[in-house]
């Protein structure tokens, strides 16, 4: 799978989890339902967090600037956001070409390099540690309890 794929795949589903939790919010304000906010809000923390990561992923493949970088991560927190994001940054070409640190490619310079050509490297083992990671963070976001109380 190509950076441009991944990449739109969760700019994507990043999209449609928050028109989930939008949807969800509405019925709950007009009385409908209670106990979609719940699930689609857990369905979307899960989607942010592995939108955030890939997002990271791709910013050192690709070698954006921080501020292309920062963006897409940004893009996250407003509502449907992503894909006017990734719309852009694909037309000015920022989401071209292959994976430059595959094995037989690129040689991984510092450590977020070397993570990322280990990914490369490894990905059937390095998706169950991205899995249990994300899991892990999402389990202590829900512990925390939710970003705004309910009154």
């Amino acid at each position: 799978m190509l950076p441009r794929t991944l990449f739109r795949i969760f700019a994507f589903a990043e999209l449609v989890t928050w028109a989930g939790l939008i949807t969800a919010l509405i019925l709950r304000g007009t009385g409908v339902t209670d106990s979609l906010v719940s699930v689609a809000g857990g369905v979307h923390g899960f989607v942010f967090l592995a939108y955030c990561v890939v997002t990271v992923f791709v910013w050192v493949n690709q070698k954006w600037k921080a501020g292309v970088g920062v963006l897409g991560l940004v893009s996250a927190v407003v509502p449907f956001a992503t894909l006017p994001f990734e719309l852009a940054i694909d037309k000015r070409g920022l989401l071209t070409g292959e994976w430059r640190l595959a094995p037989g490619r690129d040689e991984p310079r510092g450590f977020i390099e070397h993570v990322q050509a280990w990914v490369l490297r490894h990905p059937i083992l390095a998706l169950i540690v991205l899995l249990v990671g994300v899991t892990a963070v999402f389990t202590l976001l829900l512990w925390l309890g939710p970003p705004v109380p309910r009154a």
